[in-house]
């Protein structure tokens, strides 16, 4: 068994629905809770992201804003272009300035949710290898 594993049915926030609409930027199966209704009024997302182990999405860049991620749950990884990755656990914050490449996910043996505070539009990039992210360990 996953560490973590009770997030999928157990989590801070509803793991929801299945990232189909994302799927092909992730590698593994992402899970995504919109957490405020779509309004034309408010230009921030900010949703529930839940990753099985071994899930990461791709790199990739925010431009015209921002994204802030709060780890809600499990273990994860956080790497900007050019550094070493940072493993995230419960109550850890990463705030990602405008125009940095970077990319998030789940450790191997975890589950990982965090809520994701984004503004402005995402460029997805390359996917993040198997080679680099086996090099990360857990």
């Amino acid at each position: 068994m996953a560490k973590f594993e009770e997030l999928k049915n157990e989590g801070v926030f509803p793991v929801g629905d299945k990232n189909d609409a994302y799927a092909k930027y992730f590698v593994g199966q992402s899970y995504l809770q919109n957490l405020v209704p779509t309004d034309d009024n408010i230009d921030v997302n900010v949703g529930n992201v839940t990753f099985e182990p071994g899930c990461r999405n791709d790199w990739h860049i925010h431009h015209n804003g921002f994204q802030i991620i709060l780890v809600t749950g499990g273990e994860g990884w956080y790497q900007e272009a050019g550094k070493p990755a940072q493993l995230l656990k419960k109550g850890d914050v990463v705030a990602v300035h405008d125009g940095v490449k970077h990319w998030h996910g789940a450790t191997k043996d975890s589950w990982f949710s965090h809520v994701a505070i984004t503004k402005g539009t995402s460029e997805w990039l390359e996917k993040v290898s198997d080679t680099e992210y086996d090099k990360l360990g857990k």
